[in-house]
């Protein structure tokens, strides 16, 4: 229905996996935009946990759409139910120093997407804006004037 009634798609909080098999059931002429948390400067422990509380204000568990959508992924109930998995919360996650970080908006790119929607996890604006600001020169973007 994305393809046919609409401009495209926005894939909220996928893996890579999730753009590429966006952009195939899409083909070339709709939009592609996933949304990507992310979080830099911060250690992978950390990082995962603060996307924990985000997620966890899903309570649909194993109804979810998203769950099922992770299954069809390739995740297992290991990684979708309860606690999710260190391995999931990487592959929804870019976190890390900035250079990661960038690397991982530059996969969904090669992935097939026309844009990728940053979200920075932050406690305030100024925090979330220092976040981009880090990454922009690392992906050719502009410097803020």
């Amino acid at each position: 229905m994305a393809a046919r009634r609409g401009d495209g798609a926005h894939p909220f909080s996928q893996p890579v996996a999730q753009t590429a098999v966006t952009r195939a059931a899409l083909g070339p002429e709709a939009l592609v935009i996933p949304h990507q948390f992310l979080l830099t400067g911060v250690a992978p422990e950390h990082a995962r946990e603060l996307l924990r509380a985000v997620v966890a204000l899903d309570t649909r568990g194993e109804s979810s759409p998203y769950t099922a959508n992770f299954r069809r992924l390739g995740y297992t109930d290991a990684d979708v139910v309860g606690r999710r998995s260190d391995r999931l919360m990487d592959a929804v996650l870019a976190a890390g120093d900035p250079e990661a970080v960038a690397a991982r908006l530059r996969a969904h790119r090669a992935a097939g997407a026309d844009h990728v929607l940053l979200h920075p996890l932050a406690p305030d604006l100024a925090s979330a804006v220092d976040q981009l600001e880090v990454l922009a020169p690392l992906l050719g973007l502009a410097e803020r004037v």
